[in-house]
């Protein structure tokens, strides 16, 4: 069912029309909102847009290299996966008598 969900991000209010539930749309929003605040400590003088360009990059960041972790825990746990299933099928062989 869509809803409206009033949000806050950086001093304006904004109405979001969705079917995600309001707690998840405001933890969101609040990301946002901290990050465009966390970039404006370090500006003295910057525009809502400058702003919120940035932010969305500092969290496109984050989701880039969240996303290249993922993968590479992927790869490592294949690589673990299969010295595992080599080490068991070793151990299942029958022993060589020489």
């Amino acid at each position: 069912m869509t809803k409206n969900i009033e949000i806050e991000i950086y001093g304006h209010r904004y109405t979001i029309m969705g079917d995600a539930e309001e707690d998840y749309i405001k933890r969101l929003a609040a990301y946002v909102d901290e990050q465009m605040r966390g970039v404006a400590q370090g500006m003295k003088t910057a525009t809502f847009a400058k702003l919120a360009l940035l932010a969305a990059i500092n969290i496109t960041d984050q989701l880039f290299q969240a996303e290249q972790l993922r993968r590479q825990g992927e790869v490592d746990v294949e690589r673990r996966a299969r010295c595992l299933m080599e080490s068991i099928e070793e151990q299942l062989q029958p022993s060589r008598v020489r």
